[in-house]
């Protein structure tokens, strides 16, 4: 592999499932070979802890948002020629992959820009589908999350450029995230030992439907008195969520957590004994789940997924085989999977398995680091 340059908005301790994809992939590069060009986030402290553990040098660029203006172009050049870096992959495609042909020019032999869910958005709109075009004539590979992504992306590209395009999806860290993972401390902390458990980890956001889960409990109530939704992590829809619960007088079986380190993670998902997040998609298509890595840590932790059918969320669950696919923003489907499943053990128990042993055939970080190292 060439020695390269990361070039991304989306960096721990900056919270988000992109963030810790590119920061896992990173970690799976030879840290001799690798310099990552990031912007910082609002505590500095924070920040100069994390790059200090880091095994490969991190530089922070004064900004909380990296754009492809000439100052940061001419420091991301600057960067390249200072550490000898002859490839570059870009953490998200748009718009830091506008950058490619200054890069180019500097000595970027292999330009690589992944696309996630946004540059699904982007691709349904004339002006930033020029951009995506850009941005695709100039890098070496575009890599998509799924088939959904590829579909949707693909149209806005030069033929030339669609044909260049590689799956490159987040992993899964099967050692991390696993049946034993200590969920049974974090129900005994929170009080929830011997009650069914509907558990969602993910950011508070309004596509993400952790409202539609909080609307489906008094249907789910009726047929399990003692289930609580275990709610995990922070995010601007915490407080509307909130309200949701009291107005719906379900605050009873709504258990927030707030926002958790992330080496607590595994242990949240293992408390669940369903994993619940019925995505849906907004903005007319714009706001879309590009994947949902969550879906498959919680298979990997060994339980049944219900999923919602936003963008390539889809892609993340075997249908009947490690969870259910339901329509997004629907509280009475969302239901109905869950009582199914929370109502029979054996469901639950193959459903986790199947889950499982996918992650590790198929999702594994190894796996998928190996494919970019190609790229690169």
């Amino acid at each position: 592999m060439d020695k390269t340059l990361i070039v991304t908005n989306d960096f721990p301790p900056r919270p988000g499932g992109i963030q810790a994809f590119v920061h896992s992939m990173a970690l799976r590069l030879d840290p001799g070979r690798v310099v990552v060009y990031a912007s910082t986030w609002r505590d500095g402290s924070e920040v100069a802890r994390f790059d200090a553990e880091q095994p490969f040098p991190v530089v922070r660029d004064r900004t909380s948002m990296l754009l492809p203006t000439p100052r940061v172009t001419g420091r991301a050049v600057g960067l390249l020629r200072e550490h000898g870096c002859t490839s570059v992959w870009f953490g998200a495609a748009a718009p830091l992959g506008l950058m490619a042909p200054a890069l180019r020019k500097a000595g970027a032999r292999r330009i690589v820009a992944t696309t996630h869910g946004h540059e699904a958005g982007w691709a349904q709109l004339p002006g930033s589908r020029r951009l995506l075009r850009r941005i695709g004539d100039a890098t070496d590979a575009i890599t998509y999350l799924g088939e959904y992504t590829r579909s949707r992306i693909a149209p806005a590209l030069t033929p030339a450029a669609a044909a260049r395009m590689v799956q490159l999806p987040p992993g899964v860290d099967e050692k991390t995230f696993h049946p034993a993972s200590g969920g049974e401390k974090v129900r005994a902390r929170l009080g929830l030992a011997g009650r069914p458990v509907v558990v969602c980890v993910s950011r508070l956001v309004p596509r993400k439907g952790q409202d539609t889960l909080i609307l489906a409990l008094p249907r789910i109530l009726a047929v399990q008195p003692d289930a609580v939704l275990l709610v995990v992590g922070g995010g601007p829809y915490a407080n509307e969520l909130k309200r949701l619960a009291a107005q719906t007088g379900v605050t009873d079986s709504v258990v927030f957590t707030g926002a958790v380190p992330w080496e607590e993670l595994p242990a949240h998902f293992g408390a669940g004994d369903v994993f619940a997040m019925p995505c849906r998609t907004r903005r007319g298509g714009l706001d879309v789940e590009g994947l949902g890595i969550v879906y498959l840590e919680a298979s990997a932790t060994g339980l049944p997924v219900v999923a919602g059918d936003s963008g390539g969320a889809p892609d993340a669950v075997l249908d009947g085989e490690t969870g259910r696919v339901v329509r997004g923003g629907v509280p009475e489907d969302a239901a109905d999977r869950i009582l199914a499943l929370l109502g029979d053990a054996e469901l639950r128990h193959r459903m986790g398995e199947r889950g499982r042993k996918w992650v590790e055939d198929a999702w594994r970080w190894d796996l998928l680091a190996d494919r970019l190292k190609a790229l690169l």
